[in-house]
């Protein structure tokens, strides 16, 4: 816990470091790209530094944790912790990397800051940093320890088994273990991380839903054309091809309890919705199931099949889709963006989201307007750069 002493220079300080993190924050990765240019190649989202995406997360979070020293909410700060521990187990990150971050970014504060950056106020923002990264550093060996391997040590090789078209845009691997055992255990809903190597040398990661049934030795991820990475692996990626993958990660699990489930995906958001079903159905689930899809038209829709099909394997389970463009072809099609309206949701359901934050935005506030508590609401985002 930070010091109260802290706890007082934060609350002077940060409305001025929170209005100027978007300054801070592109500086703070412009310096440390220019000094340890191999962690954009081979670690960072490109992508996402150019577009400016990844520096407004690291901006939320930061301000986030801060906010949260002084305006206790354990329930968000366990879920911001969680959320990063398990992408940054995903990527193989470990504590001495901390320190990388600490000094780049604090002198990155300084340059903009400058002298509003007294001993006292670099003292307590300094606490506030590595209290954040002891927490994140302490849970991250956590989720390493239970997955049995040791700190950063989450990369293997496979091969690729298939791959098959799921929609236009939309292809689906299948992955298997180079010794012909199996990959290893996962949790439904779970990803792994995908180091892709790119044309001019970099090995870009992203992150892939695992969407098969935990029994099978196989591990299965689909990937949509959109960004570099995703369209290297459209264009190059072919039965027998090996391809390194890290070990399961992921915090967008069942949940624990009979309480009725809403599985609500948008588009490629559907894929760890395909992994909840697997398991739902190879575990013979009797719970009320309803599930959720939005998609642009069925003939861009990935899984649109095998979707149907998981439901129909579950008893108590019913699927309802919205399509942009089309015609209803029956009563469980609508035509539009996803209507909560006329779908039946009771008190204690447990809702999973999975699509673009915008979708993610709508559906949420819609479940909160339906008096769902907001701790039932679970959700990942999916977007662009993939």
């Amino acid at each position: 816990m930070i010091s109260s002493e802290t706890k007082l220079v934060l609350e002077a300080t940060v409305p001025v470091v929170e209005a100027a993190l978007p300054e801070i924050t592109p500086r703070f990765y412009d310096r440390m790209f220019t000094a340890r240019p191999e962690l954009l190649r081979d670690l960072f989202n490109r992508t996402n530094q150019a577009s400016g995406a990844q520096p407004q997360v690291l901006a939320g979070a930061v301000a986030g944790f801060a906010r949260l020293q002084l305006e206790p909410d354990p329930a968000k700060l366990r879920f911001i912790i969680d959320r990063i521990a398990h992408k940054h187990a995903s990527l193989g990150i470990v504590a001495d990397q901390y320190p990388i971050v600490h000094e780049h970014l604090f002198a990155a504060i300084v340059d903009v800051l400058g002298e509003a950056v007294t001993p006292e106020v670099a003292a307590a923002w300094d606490e506030l940093y590595w209290e954040m990264a002891n927490v994140l550093i302490g849970r991250e060996n956590e989720l390493y320890a239970g997955a049995g391997v040791e700190p950063g040590d989450v990369w293997q090789s496979v091969r690729v088994s298939s791959r098959e078209q799921v929609s236009p845009d939309a292809v689906a691997f299948t992955l298997t273990a180079l010794d012909g055992g199996g990959l290893g255990t996962f949790v439904p809903g779970q990803y792994i991380s995908v180091q892709t190597p790119m044309p001019d040398g970099a090995n870009q990661i992203r992150q892939y839903s695992l969407t098969g049934s935990t029994s099978d030795p196989a591990w299965h991820i689909s990937v949509k054309l959109d960004g570099e990475v995703s369209t290297q692996l459209h264009e190059n990626l072919f039965e027998g091809d090996l391809l390194k993958v890290s070990t399961p990660f992921g915090d967008l699990t069942l949940p624990e309890g009979d309480e009725p489930l809403l599985l609500a995906s948008a588009g490629i958001g559907c894929t760890p919705v395909i992994g909840l079903l697997n398991h739902l159905v190879s575990t013979g689930d009797t719970r009320p199931i309803t599930v959720l899809h939005a998609d642009r038209s069925r003939s861009r829709q990935p899984h649109r099949g095998d979707l149907a099909e998981l439901v129909d394997q579950l008893p108590s389970a019913e699927l309802l889709q919205w399509y942009e463009n089309g015609l209803a072809t029956d009563e469980a099609t609508r035509i539009g963006l996803m209507n909560l309206d006329e779908v039946t949701i009771a008190p204690d359901t447990v809702a999973l989201l999975c699509g673009p934050t915008g979708f993610l935005g709508a559906i949420r506030e819609s479940l909160l307007a339906r008096n769902v508590p907001d701790e039932r609401i679970h959700y990942e985002a999916f977007g662009a750069a993939r």
